[in-house]
């Protein structure tokens, strides 16, 4: 699982200092669609009203949909720059509370603008969401916007956009997309809200109006909009809660109103707006509604299914020069952490050791710390990993530092969450007597500790023993020093009944747990995470999962890619890896000067999958399993390993049929 090695592949780098939205990344020939058949042959451009031989195109003076094409795509979608152009239409999506949903808005022009290569500039402005009660969904909150760019040719990596409004670039003859997300809040009341999108050709020399402004125009149009604060409707009377929310609701807007581009001109005194360029603006603009629907019914903050993804700690350490333990360093981690909790997956910090021994931890501070308890606690964590830090030292002091966390821990409400993940992939019967040996240790100072170990077959010097009856024994060997057994999917290929003889080896009853894993294979067409698979197929994975009866789920590395000693350096995937596998993130500095990581297409399909585990669950505990097994096959959304559905529509209707019955 913890190759090393690196299949190059990478996105070139943008300019320093240069608007990430702005730039395009050219696809690399050959792979997962790429190619360099850019031409003029596109779909719409023959019908255009405009007239042929116009040197020079004022987009101020055209409506926007006879420049470009606009049409939406669900979040399973792969949009590739050679994407066809589908019907307009608006936005529709439904949601429960404590749940994020996605769709992608496609962009492509049916002819040039601009000069310089470019197609032309798109100005891309959303508004928040409203109830028929008041109610919001706060863009730039609940509702964010990134741009897809490519990762060898492939749609992957999601570049948030800059806010309240955004600018792209668009090549001729090619498509990009824009991720939009709707975070519901767990506390977000139901129904239905309302918004739109405006999508807009600038001439190729536009800015922001902000950016153009002297300051002492800067100040009076400030001081304008200022005042309206002032004028928020009276809230006397009114309950704490909806006067705090209206107040949020209120600034938000008035905030994103200071820079909003079109107020070229000045408040006259009585401070009224002048509104026709506004007006006029508006009218060429493409108007896309969207609608999100609010289910009665809310996600767990807690994950039902505990989902651990490794984090190496060297490619942090290596990638942004920090030092093992300093300042900078817990910094890196804490960052890495908090951001992935809101992906329902469950972080472990990992260092590698020989033999494919290995350091995992959740919290980079010992138990004492005061700073352990706010991870430990992390209602979010469904999951945790305690070091074991002999694995890397055998000295007294890293014996106490062992003795003390597990102390401390196991008087805690959450120690139930609590494993040991001490080797990856044994693969003979020394380096089992090693995971047992670890295991007494762990168990003198807490018996009812949980050791989690993976494998893809059994002691390979067992004897008597076929191959995979060894594999399938591999509890009778780990037994008491092993309670999560933790298999690979590779093995079971596309035999589910296999999953019986795996688990008729097992003890729940003295709390064994079988838990499964992706590295590597299972490969197309069964469920993984490589780049350049379907949507359907990454989201898959949770759904196989959940229809195998796993209680867990590990993931090697979420940052696994290739080493290099500079932030921004270009990524390379690890040679002898399938593209994309182990890296489910990019480090910000990649395309920007953030430090914030930048998420994959397929880290969002797996939160999907993490959430579609939660619909399930509930439609299950309503009726049954069974109904639950049935509800997947009947909507045509998972059959088995190798027939799953290609399409979005069976998942939307498994969604609502759920809710119709579960949250109605």
């Amino acid at each position: 699982m913890d190759s090393s090695g690196a299949l190059e592949g990478s996105s070139p780098l943008p300019p320093r200092g240069v608007n990430p939205a702005n730039f395009i990344i050219p696809p690399v020939e050959g792979i997962a669609g790429g190619g360099t058949g850019y031409g003029w042959a596109d779909v719409g451009t023959e019908s255009s009203n405009l007239c042929k031989g116009v040197n020079v195109i004022d987009p101020t003076q055209i409506p926007s949909a006879e420049l470009l094409h606009v049409w939406c795509m669900p979040s399973t979608a792969n949009v590739g720059q050679q994407e066809m152009p589908r019907p307009f239409d608006h936005v529709s999506l439904l949601a429960a509370r404590n749940e994020r949903e996605s769709v992608q808005i496609a962009l492509r022009p049916k002819l040039s603008w601009a000069s310089s290569g470019l197609a032309g500039t798109v100005q891309i402005q959303c508004t928040d969401l409203c109830s028929a009660s008041g109610d919001r969904l706060v863009f730039g909150q609940s509702l964010t916007m990134r741009h897809v760019v490519p990762i060898l040719g492939v749609p992957d990596a999601l570049v948030p956009l800059d806010l309240p409004i955004a600018q792209i670039n668009l090549l001729p003859g090619e498509t990009t997309s824009i991720w939009v997300s709707v975070d519901v809040p767990a506390g977000q009341p139901p129904g239905h809200y309302e918004g739109q999108i405006l999508i807009t050709a600038l001439k190729a020399n536009a800015e922001m109006s902000a950016q153009v402004l002297s300051k002492a125009e800067k100040y009076n149009l400030y001081r304008e909009l200022k005042s309206c604060l002032e004028m928020v409707e009276p809230v006397g009377g009114k309950p704490l809660e909806e006067v705090a929310e209206r107040l949020k609701s209120a600034t938000s807007s008035l905030k994103r109103l200071l820079l909003w581009p079109v107020f070229q001109e000045f408040y006259k005194d009585n401070g009224s707006c002048d509104m026709m360029d506004e007006d006029a603006f508006t009218n060429i603009s493409i108007n896309m509604k969207f609608n999100v629907t609010v289910w009665d019914f809310t996600l767990p903050l807690t994950p039902s299914l505990p989902a651990v993804f490794g984090i190496s700690e060297t490619v942090i350490e290596d990638r942004f020069a920090l030092e093992h333990g300093s300042e900078g360093w817990y910094d890196a981690l804490d960052r890495h952490f908090k951001w992935l909790l809101q992906y329902r997956i469950s972080p472990y910090f990992c260092r590698w050791g020989d033999s494919m021994r290995i350091l995992a931890y959740t919290c980079p501070w010992p138990a004492d710390h005061p700073r352990s308890e706010e991870y430990y606690s992390d209602p979010r964590l469904a999951a945790y990993a305690v070091p074991y830090a002999p694995i890397l030292s055998c000295s007294n002091e890293a014996r106490d530092s062992l003795r003390k966390d597990v102390e401390i821990l196991k008087s805690k409400p959450h120690w139930r969450k609590a494993y040991f993940y001490l080797w990856d992939e044994p693969l003979n019967l020394d380096q089992y007597e090693l995971i047992r040996s670890m295991s007494s240790d762990i168990r003198t100072y807490a018996p009812d500790a949980r050791i989690l170990t993976t494998y893809y077959c059994g002691p390979s010097d067992a004897h008597g023993s076929s191959t995979f009856e060894a594999f399938v024994k591999v509890p009778k060997y780990l037994r008491p020093h092993t309670q999560i057994f933790c298999t690979s999917e590779w093995v079971l290929g596309n035999r589910e009944d296999l999953v019986n003889d795996i688990t008729a080896e097992l003890q729940p009853e003295n709390g064994e747990e079988w838990w499964t894993y992706v590295c590597m294979g299972p490969s197309d067409p069964q469920p993984n995470w490589h780049l350049g698979m379907r949507g359907t197929q990454h989201r898959a994975v949770m759904w196989r999962v959940w229809k195998e009866g796993g209680t867990g789920f590990l993931y090697w590395g979420a940052n696994c890619y290739e080493k290099s000693l500079v932030a921004s350096a270009e990524i390379k995937f690890r040679r002898g890896l399938p593209p994309g596998d182990g890296v489910l993130f990019y480090p910000g500095e990649v395309f920007s000067p953030s430090h914030e990581p930048i998420a994959s297409i397929r880290l969002e399909r797996i939160l999907s999958g993490m959430q579609d585990i939660e619909y399930l669950k509930l439609y299950s505990s309503r009726y049954s399993r069974e109904e639950g097994l049935a509800l997947l096959e009947k909507t045509g959304a998972y059959l088995s390993p190798e027939r799953y559905t290609l399409e979005h529509t069976p998942i939307d209707l498994m969604r609502a049929e759920i809710y119709r019955t579960c949250g109605a």
